[in-house]
């Protein structure tokens, strides 16, 4: 399986997150140096999925960028996807540091 999420970024606006489907899945955000500032999930709580969790970070100040994966396995693939980004920059993104994880792993 490969584990990097490397999709080409979409820019974040109302019309490409109002266009978004309504599942569960995970998504990163990203500023206009295309680095990884973000990484979230839409979870059982999100009212309509990835659609409502990307438009509450429209207009975000610094964030241009986001790119999606629908998954129902959402929590331990944000997982995943912090424990990659820890690996290849040492810490978690700028964004996430308030909301780490406390139980989080290392990749090898």
């Amino acid at each position: 399986m490969h584990l990097r999420l490397d999709k080409p970024w979409i820019d974040l606006n109302a019309s490409t997150a109002g266009a978004l489907p309504g599942q569960l899945g995970v998504y990163q955000l990203a500023d206009d140096a295309g680095q990884v500032v973000y990484i979230g999930f839409a979870g059982g709580k999100s009212l309509f999925g990835l659609r409502s969790a990307l438009a509450a970070h429209v207009g975000r100040p610094g964030i241009v960028g986001f790119r999606y994966e629908v998954n129902m396995q959402y929590q331990t693939r944000y997982q995943e996807l912090l424990m990659l980004h820890v690996a290849d920059h040492g810490d978690v993104p700028p964004l996430n540091v308030n909301d780490r994880p406390a139980n989080l792993g290392r990749l090898r």
